[in-house]
């Protein structure tokens, strides 16, 4: 029986390669992550203290299904080596600015279709918890991703793209507690209600608002809020204790991640890498180790294919 081996011996890809040699490997650990007191859940039907097969299966005594520990988890279905998906999760949770697919199936002697799977199918693990809450000093912006005109030729640019355009960009609003956590939403439009709503949802009322001078977020003056607001039109972008300098600096690092390492992105997949680049961020003091073990307890979790290839 292997020894019950924790999370945070791995920290460094060379830790993590050198113990989980084979699938066998990786799944006796999946077993241990998983059921850590031996009490092991049918997915199914959840019937507890299922009984192990000889082959190495289980076998519920109620539904009478037989299923192997990677049902039921982001692995279930998979034809790829678990070695490579635990060496995927480790380089996705180590780089800063993300990892591209082609890279990956660099890394992992897969082909590039496999490795966008592998990494959209993590990125459903990022997943920003609706009930977040933040509170004291928040500072909120908006971020518009793509329309890059300045690159295309002159007959080939989109006029009227500048600044809150919407022709050829796709709108994220963004909330950073100071010392605290960011959330970022991809929004359907840059209207100040909804705008508003977001922040209605994620800060909690009496706390400061700091923003810009769009008008979208004058109706915060009569809100349940203190709003401070720094003019950048007027190039002014700090007044005492008010300014945005935080939401900016996540800003800074999604755009990085996206123009430097994917180079470009869908509206239909961005919230993903929107997400992505918000676990970093909230993570960001984390050491490698306590990061991969975020990501691999929270890849203990169904995660289908339909919820791959299909988002809102």
């Amino acid at each position: 029986m292997m020894q019950n081996i924790g999370l945070d011996k791995f920290n460094s890809l060379f830790s993590l390669v050198t113990y989980f040699k084979d699938d066998e490997t990786c799944k006796e650990f999946l077993i241990k992550q998983r059921w850590s007191d031996g009490d092991v859940i049918c997915p199914y039907c959840g019937k507890h203290h299922c009984k192990r097969r000889s082959d190495g299966r289980f076998r519920c005594s109620q539904c009478l299904r037989n299923f192997s520990v990677l049902v039921g988890t982001i692995f279930e279905n998979t034809k790829i080596s678990l070695v490579k998906w635990f060496i995927a999760m480790y380089h996705i949770s180590s780089h800063k600015k993300g990892i591209s697919s082609h890279q990956l199936a660099r890394d992992l002697s897969i082909t590039q279709k496999s490795a966008w799977y592998i990494l959209h199918k993590v990125r459903t693990l990022f997943g920003q918890e609706s009930t977040t809450e933040l509170t004291d000093n928040v500072e909120c912006d908006e971020a518009y991703i793509g329309g890059q005109e300045k690159y295309k030729h002159a007959s080939k640019k989109t006029k009227g793209t500048q600044g809150r355009s919407l022709k050829t960009k796709t709108p994220v609003f963004g909330m950073a507690e100071r010392k605290g956590k960011v959330v970022a939403k991809k929004t359907s439009n840059n209207k100040g209600r909804t705008l508003c709503s977001l922040i209605n949802q994620f800060v909690k009322a009496g706390s400061r608002i700091f923003t810009d001078e769009y008008i979208g977020y004058n109706t915060l003056v009569k809100s349940e809020y203190t709003h401070s607001v720094v003019n950048h039109g007027a190039k002014q972008f700090v007044d005492g204790d008010a300014h945005t300098n935080t939401i900016e600096g996540f800003w800074s690092q999604l755009k990085r991640s996206i123009f430097g390492i994917y180079h470009f992105v869908s509206a239909k997949y961005l919230q993903r890498y929107v997400d992505e680049a918000v676990f970093r961020y909230n993570t960001c003091k984390l050491d490698e180790s306590d990061r991969f073990k975020k990501m691999f307890l929270k890849s203990i979790g169904i995660v289908r294919y339909d919820d791959v290839k299909n988002v809102a």
